[in-house]
C-alpha cells in the first residue's frame, strides 16, 4: 500500500469513533473474487469470507454488496450467515436479507426491444458468450485472443448502439464486454443506500470496474466521512479516493475495519 493510501485509509477509519453504525458497499467479481470464465466458480479470495462474518458479528456496520449479477447469485457465493442485503444487475434488483426481491418495471418497448435481442443472440452469439439477465443483453469476450476479441466487440457494438437510443436501454461498457441494459446503475443503487442509512455513518464502496465509476462519484458525494476505493491490479484513470491492489490489500483493509470499531 503506498504511503497516500495509508494515509487517507487513516484519515476515514479515524471517522469511527464519532460514530454509532458504519457503510461498507463492495462489488463481487474482481473486488471480493479473483475473475473466472465460468462466473460460478469465482469464490471469495482466502479469508475474506471470515472479515465480512467478523465485521457483520460487531452490529455496527450495513453490508451491501452491488454487482452487475443477478442478486440471487451472491448469497450463495458468499454464503454469509446472514446473507447481506445485494443489489444485483448493477442496482435494477434489490434482494434484502429476508429473501424479499424488487426489481425495477420495464416499459413495454424496452421489454420487445431486449425480447427481440435475446431471439438475435440465442441463435448466433457473435463469437463471444452472451448473458441473458432480467433487464439486459450482456456479451463478454473474456479469454479469448486479442484478435477475437477486437471482432466480438464491434460486432457487439453495431447491433447494441442502436438499439441503445431508445429511450430507457443504455449502453454500458466494462471490462471485456458490453451490456445494453435497462434499469438504474451502481451509482443510483448506492445513492439509495446512503439515503436509508444513518447521516453521519462512515461509508465506503470498493470496486474495480469500470461499471463502479458511478458508485465512486455517489460515494464522493456524501456529506458524511466517505471513502471511494478502486480494487484492482493495477491502476487506471478513476473517480475513487484511493488504489488497493487484491487480495493482500483487500484483507489489510478489512481488518482495519474490524480494529477500527474494536478500538471505540
Amino acid at each position: 500500500m503506498n504511503r497516500q493510501a495509508a494515509k487517507k485509509l487513516q484519515e476515514f477509519f479515524s471517522a469511527f469513533p464519532g460514530a454509532s453504525t458504519s457503510l461498507l458497499m463492495l462489488d463481487y467479481d474482481g473486488t471480493l473474487a479473483g475473475f473466472r470464465v465460468d462466473r460460478f466458480k469465482a469464490r471469495p479470495w482466502a479469508q475474506v469470507r471470515d472479515l465480512l462474518d467478523r465485521i457483520q458479528s460487531q452490529k455496527k456496520t450495513r453490508i451491501a454488496v452491488v454487482t452487475g449479477r443477478p442478486a440471487g447469485e451472491i448469497p450463495l457465493m458468499l454464503a454469509l450467515d446472514p446473507a447481506p442485503e445485494v443489489w444485483g444487475l448493477h442496482g435494477a434488483e434489490r434482494l434484502y436479507p429476508n429473501g424479499r426481491r424488487e426489481m425495477e418495471v420495464q416499459t413495454p418497448a424496452v421489454r420487445q426491444a431486449l425480447q427481440n435481442l435475446r431471439k438475435r443472440l440465442k441463435r448466433d452469439s457473435l463469437g463471444g458468450l452472451f448473458e441473458d439477465k432480467p433487464n439486459a443483453a450482456v456479451m463478454h469476450w473474456r479469454g479469448r485472443s486479442p484478435e477475437q476479441a477486437r471482432e466480438i466487440k464491434r460486432r457487439t457494438q453495431e447491433l447494441f448502439e442502436p438499439l441503445a437510443k431508445l429511450s430507457g436501454l443504455r449502453l454500458l461498457e466494462f471490462e471485456a464486454g458490453l451490456e445494453l441494459r435497462a434499469g438504474r446503475d451502481k451509482g443510483g443503487a448506492v445513492r439509495e443506500i446512503i439515503r436509508e442509512s444513518d447521516a453521519g455513518a462512515p461509508v465506503t464502496y470498493l470496486g474495480d470496474d469500470l461499471t463502479d465509476e458511478a458508485a465512486f462519484k455517489a460515494v464522493n458525494e456524501a456529506k458524511a466521512p466517505h471513502l471511494s476505493v478502486l480494487m484492482r491490479r493495477a491502476p487506471r484513470k478513476t473517480a475513487a479516493d484511493v488504489w488497493l491492489k487484491p487480495p493482500e490489500e483487500l484483507r489489510t483493509f478489512l481488518r482495519m475495519w474490524l480494529e477500527a470499531w474494536d478500538g471505540k
